[in-house]
C-alpha cells in the first residue's frame, strides 16, 4: 500500500447509507441487507465461527508478531511466503501452493464454486533486508517495521482461514486466499497482475490497514505513471572543457519546462492530478561536467484520461528542455535523453452502488464504524482495471506511521469487530451454504 492510503479527501459517505428518510427504495435496499446480515449470523456454523474470532484473538495477536519478524522487502518476500505457507497448513488449509512469482495460494472450494471470491494481503514491506523488525513491546502497544502494512492484513487473512475451518464453514462459491507480493513501490503491483493473468476471479476483497479502524472503503483506483529519466553527455573537466554539453544544466532546463506546463494543466478544473520530482542523481566532481544526470518522477491522477495527459506533457517537456538547451551549446555533441518506465498503476472504480461496495459498507455500519468511501493505489487497482469488482478494507485495532521506522499497533475491541466484518462479508461474497 502506498502512503497516500486514506490521506487522499474522502469521496463521499456510502450514498446508500446517507440517502434521505423518504427514498423507500434504499431503505428497504438497506434493511434487506441488514437482515441477511443478521439471517447469515443465525447459521450455526457462522455464529460458532465469530464466536471464535474472540476466542482466537491472542493468537491472531501472536501470529501478527511472528509474521512482522520475517523481512519482506520489496523482491524479498519469499521466506515470509514459505512461513505464511506453514501457518496456513497448520490451520487445515490443503493444496496451498506458492506460484512462480511468490504469491501464497490456497483455494478453499465451495459447493458448486461457480465463482471465486478473492481475499488477499500482501506479503512485502517497504523496509530493506536489514531493516530490524523484532517487535517490541510497551504495554498493549506492538511496534515493529511493517507490523500494520501489511502483516496486519496477513493475521487476519490466517485467522478468516482459521475459525472458518474450525466451524467448518461450507460456501457456495470458491474462496481464494491470497498473500501476494509486489504491492509496494517498486513491486508495481506485480503480484497481482501475475495472478489475474493465470487465473479468474469474479470479486476480489483486499485487507489493508492503513492506521487502525475500518471504516474507510477503497473502492476507486488511484492510477500513478513512474519514469527514471537520464540525460547523458560526454561529460569533461570544468575548466577545459567548459562549453560542452552540462546534463545538469540540460535536466535542470527540462525540470523547468515540465514544471511550468503540469502546473498549468492540473490548476484547471477536473479530477485530482498531481506530478512530483521526488529523485535526482549524477555527476561526479565539483570540477567536472557531469556526463549523466538522472531523476524519478511520480505522476498521479484519479482519472485514467488525465493520467495519459500528464504523461504527455511530462514527455514532451523533458525533450523540449533538452533539445532547446542542445540549442545553446558552443561545442560538443548534443546531449541525449532516455526514458524507462519504472512504474504503472491504472485508474478506474468499482461503482459506488455496486452490489459489492454496498455489501461492505452495510457490513461496515452493522459492526460499528462509519463507512467511507475513497481513492487510494492498492492491490484492488488491477481487478478494477480488468472490470473485476473489488475494494480495499482496513482490518481494525489503533496503529499509527505507517511506511516509518516507528510503526506501531495495538489491539482494541474494534479489532475483533474488524475481523467480524471481514468474514461476513466474505461469506455474503461466497455464499454459506450451511
Amino acid at each position: 500500500m502506498t502512503m497516500t492510503k486514506f490521506n487522499i479527501a474522502t469521496i463521499c459517505v456510502l450514498a446508500a447509507l446517507s440517502v434521505p428518510a423518504h427514498s423507500q427504495a434504499n431503505k428497504a435496499s438497506r434493511q434487506n441487507s441488514q437482515q441477511e446480515i443478521i439471517d447469515l449470523q443465525k447459521k450455526k456454523p457462522v455464529a460458532q465461527a465469530l464466536s471464535l474470532l474472540e476466542v482466537n484473538a491472542n493468537r491472531c495477536t501472536a501470529d501478527l508478531i511472528r509474521l512482522t519478524e520475517v523481512p519482506a522487502p520489496p523482491f524479498g518476500e519469499h521466506k515470509r511466503g514459505e512461513l505464511f505457507r506453514e501457518m496456513l497448513i497448520a490451520e487445515g488449509a490443503q493444496d496451498v501452493t506458492i506460484d512462480s512469482i511468490g504469491n501464497v495460494l490456497y483455494l478453499r472450494k465451495g459447493r458448486n464454486g461457480k465463482k471465486t471470491v478473492v481475499l488477499d494481503a500482501h506479503l512485502d514491506t517497504v523496509f530493506p533486508v536489514e531493516t530490524d523488525v523484532k517487535v517490541k513491546h510497551h504495554g498493549d502497544t506492538l511496534l515493529a517495521p511493517g507490523i500494520i502494512d501489511d502483516t496486519r492484513g496477513l493475521a487476519v487473512l490466517l485467522q478468516i482461514v482459521r475459525v472458518l475451518n474450525q466451524s467448518n464453514i461450507v460456501t457456495d462459491n470458491n474462496i481464494l486466499f491470497v498473500a501476494s507480493v509486489g504491492e509496494e513501490g517498486p513491486g508495481d503491483l506485480r503480484g497481482v497482475r501475475y495472478l489475474l493473468q493465470h487465473r479468474t476471479v469474479d470479486s476480489w476483497i483486499s485487507l489493508d490497514a492503513g492506521e487502525g479502524g475500518f471504516g474507510g472503503i477503497t473502492n476507486g483506483a488511484l492510477g500513478s505513471v513512474r519514469y527514471k529519466v537520464t540525460v547523458k553527455g560526454p561529460g569533461g573537466h570544468s575548466w577545459g572543457a567548459f562549453g560542452t554539453g552540462n546534463t545538469h544544466h540540460a535536466l535542470a532546463r527540462a525540470i523547468d519546462y515540465f514544471t511550468r506546463e503540469a502546473t498549468q494543466y492540473t490548476s484547471q478544473p477536473g479530477p485530482k492530478t498531481s506530478f512530483n520530482v521526488g529523485v535526482i542523481g549524477g555527476g561526479t566532481s565539483v570540477n567536472s561536467i557531469p556526463f549523466e544526470s538522472w531523476m524519478e518522477v511520480d505522476m498521479r491522477s484519479e482519472d485514467a484520461s488525465r493520467l495519459a495527459d500528464i504523461d504527455k506533457i511530462f514527455q514532451n517537456s523533458i525533450r523540449k528542455g533538452v533539445d532547446d538547451y542542445n540549442m545553446t551549446l558552443a561545442k560538443g555533441p548534443h546531449l541525449t535523453v532516455q526514458f524507462k518506465r519504472t512504474g504503472y498503476r491504472p485508474s478506474g472504480a468499482t461503482a459506488a452502488d455496486h452490489p459489492l461496495v454496498t455489501h461492505t459498507g452495510y457490513v461496515i455500519s452493522y459492526f460499528g464504524e462509519k463507512p467511507e468511501m475513497g481513492i487510494n493505489s492498492t492491490n484492488s487497482n488491477i481487478p478494477i482495471s480488468r472490470g473485476i469488482p473489488a475494494v480495499t478494507i482496513g482490518m481494525g485495532g489503533k496503529g499509527g506511521h505507517p511506511h516509518s521506522l516507528a510503526e506501531w499497533w495495538m489491539p482494541d475491541a474494534n479489532a475483533t469487530a474488524a475481523e467480524k466484518m471481514v468474514l461476513v462479508l466474505v461469506l455474503l461474497e461466497a455464499g454459506a451454504g450451511n
